[in-house]
């Protein structure tokens, strides 16, 4: 987790609010692992806990289940503990005092603007009642990059504004303390277009709230019967009929992940043309995706089987990041001048 080498440092993570499904597989997970493998980075991957407790405090354990279920997801797709430091967001006493003093240095109505957090405080139907730490997640973020000194955030360009109050605070500290402790850091976005999957029913988002995912955890049986009922062209009554590929939600999977883009393009033209059921083409979306996600689930059910080691795994990784983060703050402290008994 020490910037060693001049390799950049990563920090990325989840909420745990359930299992993880293939939009995250598609639009964070894979390339965590491609980035982990490249050896240019040091790679800090955070199971947000505390930040999902923001809005599900009255169900910790919700939240308490799901850390084992993310952590188990993380292992099956690659991440690999001895190449990523895997951590615990509640474990890492330090995140919290950062928290507190950059929340010193902006205002309210900052935070107001931040249409990240207006969008989903709108998704949520909060009203006038939003949780106050919800209110301030982006804060505690921003303690979350800058502790471990992070100058790379892979994330959707949605998170932008995210990213923009973090920089702020950082010019913040480094402006009015006199020191460059702090390190701005910069988006890694996914190819335009890429890193969004849309829901088996069509919808744009794939989301835990709609029902419409293949979670990574799903077995075989379960994978062919969300497969089986996925949405296609609601015109395309009949196998002669020509049928719509665009917005079609098996062929933008079949896309993603089918390796035999020459087929895919064959069947969409014989769809479009007419004399191609959705049948077939769910049939062989079903085998690109039970050869995609067989070798996962069995990594997942090994590792389930012993949810010590992993539990043992995910205390070895937030004890480092502790380390580096109690380092930041401590710097911080100095900075300020409240380091008083030092």
């Amino acid at each position: 987790m020490i910037n060693l080498a001049n390799k950049k440092v990563i920090l990325t993570g989840d909420r745990p609010t359930g299992k993880l499904h293939i939009g995250h597989y598609v639009g964070s997970l894979k390339n965590r692992v491609q980035l982990q493998n490249s050896g240019k980075y040091d790679t800090n991957i955070m199971i947000a806990d505390m930040q999902a407790l923001t809005d599900n405090a009255r169900d910790p354990e919700k939240i308490r289940h799901s850390l084992l279920q993310v952590a188990l997801d993380y292992l099956a797709v690659g991440i690999d503990p001895e190449k990523s430091t895997i951590l615990v967001q509640s474990q890492i006493p330090a995140l919290n005092e950062l928290t507190m003093h950059y929340l010193n240095l902006v205002s309210v109505n900052r935070l107001k603007r931040n249409p990240t957090v207006k969008n989903e405080i709108q998704q949520k139907k909060f009203g006038e009642s939003v949780p106050a730490g919800f209110f301030i997640y982006p804060v505690s973020q921003a303690a979350d990059i800058t502790a471990f000194k992070a100058d790379t955030i892979p994330v959707g360009e949605d998170q932008e504004p995210m990213l923009e109050q973090t920089r702020e605070i950082v010019r913040s500290v480094n402006n009015i303390y006199g020191k460059d402790i702090l390190v701005e850091p910069e988006g890694y976005f996914p190819p335009k277009g890429m890193g969004r999957i849309p829901g088996l029913d069509g919808n744009a988002k794939m989301s835990k709230s709609l029902n419409n995912c293949i979670y990574l955890s799903d077995d075989a049986d379960t994978i062919k019967k969300k497969v089986m009922s996925m949405y296609t062209d609601p015109n395309h009554i009949h196998v002669e009929d020509p049928g719509k590929v665009e917005g079609n939600t098996v062929f933008t999977y079949l896309d993603i992940f089918a390796d035999d883009k020459q087929k895919v393009q064959d069947l969409k033209d014989q769809y479009s043309h007419g004399g191609l059921g959705d049948v077939k083409i769910k049939r062989y979306l079903n085998e690109v995706l039970q050869a995609e996600l067989q070798p996962i689930r069995e990594r997942r059910e090994m590792y389930a089987k012993d949810p010590q080691a992993v539990y043992d795994i995910l205390k070895a990784g937030s004890e480092k990041a502790n380390k580096v983060a109690s380092k930041t703050l401590d710097e911080v402290r100095d900075a300020i001048g409240i380091n008083y008994f030092k």
